[in-house]
């Protein structure tokens, strides 16, 4: 505590500055605190809510299945909630190095079978749900897991590439790069949404999530393969020499070497383009799709709920916010993981 104070009054400027913050929080907080929890309403309705004139958390009490399903029937919910708590227990698990090996690939293969049979159902006697139906944070969890991670090796084997000594192979890395970056996330959606069907043989078609993901993966990639491509162009020329002196292959220089180097050393950068490509999640409904803050949008249409929107885009802040806020504090362990010894 004694060493935060020094560092909020170390000088004359910090000093003001710290006064500054405190006088605003002074000015801000009260008022915000009593309307948010003092004169809050928690249970009830929306008659209850106006007559108290706090916060209307019964709103989000009420809609908070249809913000984490959407329009998934009511009676086989249970189906997309086990889906979601497998997919937390694999991505709590992929966070442990301890199971970084060949079989957490095996377990995410079968956990995206389990997973897409419980969402789509059809076998196993469970109904059949249209992907019109599925929404909420299922389908934010959804896109942004499978999409980050199905963009992430695709963006390594593009940064390779656009630094190959293969012409073709650079020109083509650099080309999808470069045409991927240069269009906005909305672009991409519209045309895998009406474009991608075009090009698809006759009697083929394209379920409208996949080609989301599809879009999504491929946007992913393309800004995560820059970030790669400053680690690798970070490395020392003498890390490159030692492995050739070494006589090992490309690929064995690059798995065994190059790469491990360059993707802990850009770490912050890729954590910073992760948070980012997480929220761009929002952009899907442009094409019909109802993720986590569109259905608690669509919640705001509600006849009997009206005029709730603080609350609800409070708590769509604050769901995004944990979020962030852990991937952010996952990619400072590793940061510290992979520092060398002599500088943690």
């Amino acid at each position: 505590m004694a060493q935060f104070l020094r560092a909020c009054f170390n000088n004359p400027l910090n000093a003001m500055i710290s006064l500054a913050c405190i006088a605003i929080l002074a000015w801000a907080l009260p008022p915000f605190v009593q309307w948010a929890v003092i004169d809050a309403t928690w249970n009830g309705n929306a008659q209850t809510c106006r007559a108290n004139g706090g916060a209307c958390w019964a709103f989000i009490r009420e809609k908070f299945w249809f913000s984490m399903f959407g329009l998934y029937p009511y009676e086989e919910r249970w189906r997309p909630a086990v889906m979601m708590a497998i997919l937390v227990v694999m991505v709590l698990a992929s966070t442990r190095r301890a199971f970084w090996n060949r079989w957490l690939l095996v377990a995410w293969a079968l956990a995206a079978v389990a997973m897409l049979v419980l969402m789509a159902g059809g076998v196993f006697g469970l109904m059949p749900v249209a992907t019109r139906q599925w929404g909420g944070l299922t389908i934010t969890g959804i896109i942004a897991v499978y999409g980050l991670s199905l963009g992430y090796p695709l963006a390594v084997v593009l940064a390779l590439g656009r630094r190959s000594n293969l012409t073709l192979v650079r020109w083509f890395s650099t080309g999808v790069i470069e045409v991927v970056r240069g269009v906005p996330l909305i672009t991409l959606l519209f045309m895998a949404a009406i474009m991608l069907p075009l090009f698809l043989p006759e009697g083929v078609t394209l379920d409208r999530l996949v080609r989301v993901l599809v879009a999504y993966t491929l946007f992913t990639a393309a800004y995560m393969a820059e970030v790669i491509r400053g680690g690798l162009q970070a490395m020392p020329r003498g890390q490159y020499e030692a492995a050739e002196a070494l006589g090992l292959s490309y690929w064995q220089k690059m798995r065994l070497i190059i790469l491990p180097q360059a993707l802990s050393i850009t770490i912050p950068s890729q954590v910073n383009t992760f948070i980012g490509l997480f929220k761009d999640t929002t952009l899907v409904v442009v094409i019909g799709v109802f993720d986590f803050f569109t259905t608690l949008r669509a919640a705001l249409g509600d006849s009997n709920w009206l005029g709730f929107g603080t609350e609800a885009y409070l708590f769509a802040a604050f769901v995004y916010f944990v979020l962030c806020f852990a991937m952010s504090k996952y990619s400072q362990r590793l940061e510290r993981d992979f520092r060398p010894a002599g500088q943690r």
